[in-house]
């Protein structure tokens, strides 16, 4: 049976994901560049398999045939040489040192920065006029995380629109393998900019934290894994939260009564955001993991050396995880999800997306209490991609 095709569009993510999970535990589906992988979109086989000790994330030991640069849109994903895409030893060492600037104290001392920020942008909404139809994507869900991140890492001002141009440019999973290379070159370069004003000019930033962090036998990043950690941190705490704060805002809009017993209840955004997180996790795919031994999956086999695209998305929609999974309902009592991932590989920035997340929204609401979404805006263009599940823009009402 030939494979099939994932879709690259973002268009058909959450239903092609029902269909591949209806399909079997494992399917096979064609990547771009020629590959082919085992699609996994079963809720708990996702969960199991993110723990699984024959799963692997590190191309260099565990694809077989594996050529830095031979697939030319994987470049950002895969021959990057950071805690994400490492195991065992290597992945605790990377982890243990990036850790060091991701500290909770940090995260927790961003609060007034978030705030500020928040307040920034809407005073800019609120001059427009009031009926107006807007994009809240572009006016607030999009610069505020980006803004956060930047700040978070004393990027320069005049480097940010090419470094954030490049970013959203990587999630594009339908460019040509030429586009591909050029863009792993341009954010290549974007971090080898932002490294050289660090060290010219250190400040009280995460950049420069990572320059200068080391373990305690003096361990410090090399060049290569230093350029591979800025583009996953960057990268990934920006978009991640740009999609949590747009898929909750609409969500919101479009149930008005769970809307009105947020506001009547301030305590319930934390399930506001965990139940958006359920339904529209950020991320639908990140690329790729292999299998280091043969794998039963409920009679498929999966073989050593094969690759592995796992749904993370998936996960909050399977009716076998979740009662009427494709109903936004904050009042339910199982939100679980895999929306920061699972085990080992979880991600750092999950804290620092919350927070955002819950400083934003009723900052939102409060400033723009008659705000509605515009006629359409459910059904705006999605992101080019099988990695995000965001939407390019997001029409609303003010007011």
């Amino acid at each position: 049976m030939r494979p099939t095709v994932l879709d690259t569009t973002g268009a058909r993510l959450f239903e092609q994901a029902e269909e591949l999970r209806a399909a079997g535990p494992a399917v096979r589906v064609s990547l771009p560049g020629g590959l082919t992988a085992w699609s996994v979109s079963r809720g708990e086989l996702v969960r199991r398999l993110l723990v699984h000790p024959d799963v692997s994330k590190d191309a260099r030991k565990s694809w077989p045939g594996y050529r830095p640069g031979a697939v030319p849109w994987l470049t950002v994903w895969v021959d990057l040489v950071s805690m994400f895409t490492s195991d065992g030893p290597d992945h605790h060492r990377l982890r243990s040192l990036v850790g060091q600037a991701f500290t909770p104290r940090r995260i927790n001392a961003l609060r007034p920065a978030v705030e500020r920020i928040t307040s920034e942008l809407l005073d800019a909404m609120a001059g427009l006029p009031q009926g107006q139809e807007a994009d809240l994507r572009a006016l607030f869900a999009y610069p505020l995380p980006t803004r956060v991140i930047c700040d978070l890492f004393g990027v320069p001002q005049e480097q940010r629109p090419a470094m954030l141009r490049v970013i959203d440019r990587v999630l594009d999973t339908t460019v040509t393998p030429e586009e591909a290379e050029r863009i792993g070159y341009e954010l290549f370069a974007a971090m080898d900019r932002l490294i050289t004003a660090k060290r010219e000019r250190p400040g009280d930033d995460l950049t420069s934290v990572l320059l200068a962090v080391h373990g305690e036998d003096g361990d410090r990043l090399g060049e290569q894994e230093l350029v591979s950690t800025l583009i996953l941190l960057i990268g990934a705490g920006s978009e991640t939260t740009v999609s949590l704060i747009g898929h909750a805002a609409q969500a919101l809009l479009a149930h008005p009564a769970q809307l009105a017993a947020v506001l009547a209840d301030p305590t319930r955004w934390d399930d506001v955001i965990e139940e958006t997180l359920r339904l529209h996790s950020p991320v639908m795919h990140l690329p790729l993991r292999y299998a280091t031994a043969d794998i039963d999956l409920e009679g498929e086999t999966v073989r050593a050396g094969d690759l592995l695209i796992l749904a993370f998305g998936a996960h909050g929609r399977d009716p076998e995880v979740h009662e009427r999974p494709g109903e936004f309902d904050i009042d339910r009592a199982d939100k679980q999800h895999l929306a920061f991932g699972h085990g080992v590989h979880y991600c750092l920035g999950a804290p620092l997306a919350r927070l955002e997340a819950k400083v934003a929204l009723p900052a939102l609401f409060a400033r723009f209490p008659g705000l509605r979404a515009a006629p359409g805006g459910e059904s705006g263009p999605t992101q080019p991609s099988f990695i995000t599940t965001d939407r390019l823009s997001r029409p609303v009402l003010l007011a």
